[in-house]
């Protein structure tokens, strides 16, 4: 066996049967399977004892190991998709992710697991509203209350997955929480896609993670268009290195296109004078030259297209800002990828440190290294499964299995 052996997420399975799923994975030729939580296909809510004997019989009666257990980050709010975190203000919005990483151990101690997975969630509007209130600390409280739940006698593992807008987004971040938290239970799950969204030096950054890190997640990605959302307040300095900025005028649900070859301004009726000196301002310290073009907001398409997906998977990765502002935005965005006319933002949308599109895509499909990924997290220390996520192509999800496998394969095998 190499040192990274190839599995697969049932995540990306949701329209099979979860024992089709296992068979599907098994005869694809992985190593291991991702036992991924989902309300429709494995929700562990609702499964019996009799349900797990069944995954368990079929395991054993397949070469394919049990990788992982994932707790979903999707699996509440197909809406909100990582609401309520760990680090959810109200204690309740808490306590029900708490329950579901609970119920990961459970299900990973039934099957012999000893991988459970999740991630730290994002800051939101309410954390921006009561700064006296540490993100980090409930976090960290939360995970510590995941840990009580597991027996000493177990050889249980509980993973924090760093992603692109999440509290913890960087490797560096995650090494950050897995000290902070000092438990020999709590490690590190690297998804190479969102090390490439995040880190300038992705490969030297899979290199010095790799010692900590338990577990892979594996796709593609390139490069987009970067676009943030930010709210307009005194403080505000716009920086349009690697991106641009959609600003958010909370009296009036406007918005401030801030981009060097494409201003624009969102608005329902003329500005008033104050809000022209605002504007005005904005430009100037952005170091925008062009007057912005004024946009009718009621013109904007807002209706069902091709784009709802990668505009979907921007929206809840944008950290900070209210959902009712992200959705106001929505139809702004579709403008700009060209619903309807000749596209201004030529490439997907992305929410990242570097612009690479947080969009999982079929390994080889992409830009992203493999091979020098694969050499890197070996070399620093890294032995365990990679499962491909693919949560993109559950339509097509024959062709996701067989071509992943087929351009991992060798890349696994050569270290």
């Amino acid at each position: 066996m190499g040192a990274i052996q190839l599995s697969y997420s049932t995540f990306g399975l949701t329209q099979l049967g979860f024992l089709d799923a296992i068979d599907a994975v098994d005869r694809a030729g992985y190593d291991g399977i991702e036992i991924s939580f989902h309300r429709d296909q494995f929700n562990p809510f609702d499964l019996s004892e009799d349900d797990l004997a069944a995954v368990r019989k079929r395991l054993d009666a397949r070469r394919v190991k049990a990788a992982c257990v994932a707790t979903a980050s999707h699996f509440f709010d197909p809406q909100r998709p990582h609401e309520p975190s760990l680090m959810t203000l109200s204690r309740a919005g808490r306590q029900r992710r708490i329950d579901l990483v609970r119920r990961g151990i459970e299900v990973a101690r039934s099957l012999g697991v000893s991988l459970v997975t999740f991630g730290s969630g994002f800051v939101r509007a309410e954390h921006v509203a009561n700064p006296g209130v540490d993100p980090g600390e409930l976090l960290a409280d939360s995970i510590h209350e995941c840990l009580r739940e597991i027996r000493d006698d177990e050889d249980i593992t509980l993973l924090v997955e760093p992603e692109p807008g999440m509290y913890i987004e960087t490797l560096e971040q995650g090494l950050a929480l897995v000290d902070q938290v000092g438990s020999p239970r709590f490690k590190l799950h690297i998804d190479i896609c969102h090390a490439y969204c995040s880190e300038t030096d992705y490969i030297g950054a899979l290199g010095q993670a790799a010692s900590q890190a338990r577990y892979l997640h594996i796709s593609d990605a390139r490069a987009g268009c970067n676009l943030k959302v930010v709210e307009d307040s005194e403080t505000l300095v716009p920086n349009l290195d690697r991106t641009s900025l959609l600003v958010h005028f909370g009296d009036t649900s406007e918005f401030l296109l801030l981009d060097r070859a494409h201003p624009m301004h969102f608005c329902e009726a003329p500005p008033s004078a104050a809000r022209t000196r605002r504007i005005e301002a904005l430009l100037a310290q952005a170091g925008v030259a062009q007057e912005p073009v004024r946009v009718d907001y009621r013109s904007l398409y807002a209706g069902a297209s091709p784009l709802d997906d990668e505009i979907f998977t921007w929206m809840i990765s944008v950290p900070g800002v209210d959902f009712d502002v992200l959705e106001r935005a929505r139809p702004i965005v579709a403008h700009l990828r060209g619903v309807r006319g000749k596209p201004l933002m030529e490439g997907m949308v992305a929410n990242t440190r570097t612009g690479i599109v947080h969009f999982h895509e079929i390994p080889g499909e992409g830009t992203l290294d493999f091979a020098a990924s694969f050499k890197a997290l070996a070399g620093g220390g890294f032995s365990g499964y990679g499962s491909v996520e693919l949560y993109h192509h559950v339509a097509s999800w024959q062709q996701a299995l067989q071509d992943s496998y087929r351009h991992l394969a060798p890349f696994a095998t050569a270290v």
